[in-house]
């Protein structure tokens, strides 16, 4: 959807939504990839697979392994020029699929104390609130295991604006 186009990826409670709120506050347009473009599917082909209920690690692990976007509406969207710049933020394990279409990929990154803060508090509902999970955030935070590896390392441990000050600037957008 844009002439440029950006991903915005780090794992569970580095902030993406955080950045994505704040990009659009300062009229960006934004695609939130966890609430508009993902699903638990095949990451080489894209099927819908059906979740699996978030009940132990192993089931956690293979649901994450399995978090998508679809390919044909991600290329779509990059191919959409009617904004000057699009940020897609969110997490997704099939990025390899389009992530030559972007001009930039920044990777969020936070101290492990700050990111067990961030998740202390979520529900159930959302992902890191439960042992297993935190566990499997804590292994993926070491590991960066399903990040994209070309990205730029973006510290998101600092207060939101002066984290999109950053990629801002790293755009010649600021």
């Amino acid at each position: 959807m844009g002439i440029r186009n950006y991903l915005v990826e780090g794992v569970s409670g580095a902030g993406k939504t955080s950045v994505a709120e704040e990009l659009e506050r300062r009229g960006f347009h934004v695609i939130h990839g966890d609430r508009a473009l993902a699903y638990v599917g095949d990451p080489v082909t894209g099927e819908p697979l059906a979740p699996r209920p978030r009940v132990d690690a192993d089931a956690i692990a293979w649901s994450y392994a399995r978090w998508i976007w679809p390919v044909d509406e991600v290329r779509a969207l990059i191919a959409d020029h009617s904004h000057a710049a699009t940020f897609f933020c969110g997490g997704c394990r099939n990025a390899d699929r389009f992530i030559d279409l972007l001009d930039a990929v920044f990777v969020l990154d936070v101290d492990l104390a700050t990111l067990q803060r961030r998740v202390a508090g979520r529900g159930d509902d959302e992902f890191g609130g439960k042992p297993e999970e935190w566990a499997l955030l804590a292994q993926l935070h070491t590991t960066r295991e399903g990040l994209p590896q070309q990205g730029v390392i973006v510290d998101s441990g600092r207060p939101v604006a002066l984290v999109v000050d950053d990629i801002l600037a790293r755009i010649g957008a600021a």
